[in-house]
């Protein structure tokens, strides 16, 4: 029986996907390196790192292709937004699917300990845009009876979890404060209805409400 009868078909496998010399045949791969009497092997790259490193090559060179010289059919700003737009449009889907899951019962609060939290998240997140007294600086004034997006109890809370106008409105504040924290934040500016602020600034919006 040959030698090579004697090797088993797992190890002539090994061998034939990594060239791996026996230990006997070694002197055939052996450099004049020596480190400390250490030699050294010039082993031959297997034969599927080889062709793995060339794959990768080839599709970066793809990659890289459409990428930077084919913009206009492979953009990757249209493909995130396109993306991000069918990520909205789940979400808008789910909750329709799903009103129980999302549904707030909002309420206007007028007792003291709600208003003044209210008071107190307005201090913290509103007064930069609306000031202190809710007479309106880069927002508008809250104190009139004017209302860009509606007035009334929903339609604040709305707007503070919402955001308001795509682009030049306040933005979303859901991700930063509770629904019980908007919900007091909400009654405060109600609260703040037909009161006399230091600079009011001038009425905006054709939506007239009048607190009851």
């Amino acid at each position: 029986m040959s030698k090579n009868d004697q090797i088993s078909g797992w190890k002539r496998f090994i061998q034939s996907v990594t060239r791996a010399k026996d230990i006997e045949n070694e002197e055939e791969i052996m450099t004049d390196h020596d480190y400390d009497g250490i030699k050294e092997l010039d082993n031959v790259l297997p034969p599927w790192w080889t062709a793995g490193f060339i794959i990768t090559i080839l599709v970066g060179a793809f990659y890289y292709i459409n990428v930077f010289f084919n913009s206009e059919k492979y953009n990757q700003y249209e493909e995130l937004e396109t993306e991000i737009a069918e990520a909205k449009a789940e979400v808008e889907a789910y909750k329709e699917a799903n009103p129980d899951l999302f549904k707030v019962d909002v309420t206007l609060l007028t007792d003291a300990a709600s208003l003044d939290a209210g008071k107190k998240t307005f201090g913290t997140y509103c007064v930069a845009c609306h000031m202190a007294d809710g007479g309106g600086g880069i927002g508008p004034n809250l104190t009139d009876d004017h209302w860009i997006l509606g007035g009334g109890m929903e339609k604040v809370y709305n707007t503070i979890s919402e955001g308001g106008r795509s682009g030049k409105g306040m933005v979303s504040w859901k991700a930063s404060l509770s629904a019980q924290q908007m919900q007091e934040v909400a009654s405060y500016v109600i609260s703040l209805q037909g009161t006399t602020p230091a600079n009011p600034k001038e009425a905006e919006g054709e939506i007239i409400w009048t607190k009851q």
